[in-house]
């Protein structure tokens, strides 16, 4: 069973995590060490691996590995940096983050999704990682994080985020609303300046209590 395991996470890493530009090695060892299998239900084990975003409750999803994988290579994380995740889900990003920074807060809206990402870490014997229950849209940031991770995509682009990135800081997010939305880098490169570029096309679900994208009306 464990050499089974084994294959479909090499599998995953070859073939998805691979084959869409991830080669940085410290993220491609940190997929393979931090085991995603843990952070999935019993019902949906058999397709931890899949490049698929599977349901996790709450109507949220798990990011496919891929994403992950480019949000960490984009992201260029360091051993040391404070490290900030609005979007916990199943805790296994938050432990992937923790994997390569060493210090990471965590921020979910879902009490229950919370709870099971605290325990599965704590399972894991992961400690550096902190779940907060909370609503990242009506909460304040100090500007003191080297790295942002938004795993929810925002219809607007909200300046929040950016604004709690200390100067060299890096903010992942994903604007725009379906069928096609953009990956975005945000760097902090002074006290008020921000440099933005666009890494890729995707489309993921809404960070909660976003603010929603314009209706026109004719």
């Amino acid at each position: 069973m464990i050499e089974k395991i084994e294959a479909a996470r090499r599998q995953m890493i070859d073939q998805q995590v691979r084959t869409w530009e991830v080669l940085d090695p410290r993220v491609l060892e940190t997929l393979a060490a931090v085991p995603r299998e843990h952070f999935v239900a019993e019902a949906y084990r058999g397709v931890a691996f899949a490049d698929t975003a599977i349901p996790i409750g709450h109507g949220e999803f798990m990011l496919q590995p891929k994403i992950e994988g480019r949000i960490l290579q984009a992201l260029g994380l360091e051993r040391g940096e404070r490290a900030l995740e609005i979007g916990t889900g199943t805790g296994f990003f938050a432990a992937c983050i923790e994997h390569l920074t060493g210090d990471v807060e965590s921020i979910e809206i879902h009490a229950g999704l919370a709870d099971g990402a605290a325990r599965a870490l704590e399972q894991l014997g992961v400690t550096r990682v902190r779940v907060a229950c909370a609503d990242a849209m009506n909460r304040g940031f100090d500007p003191q994080y080297q790295a942002i991770a938004v795993t929810g995509s925002l219809p607007v682009y909200d300046p929040r985020f950016e604004r709690a990135l200390a100067v060299g800081g890096r903010l992942f997010v994903v604007v725009g609303s379906p069928p096609v939305m953009q990956a975005r880098l945000v760097t902090r490169t002074a006290i008020d300046a921000w440099f933005s570029e666009t890494l890729f096309e995707t489309c993921i679900e809404p960070l909660r209590n976003a603010m929603p994208a314009a209706r026109f009306h004719f």
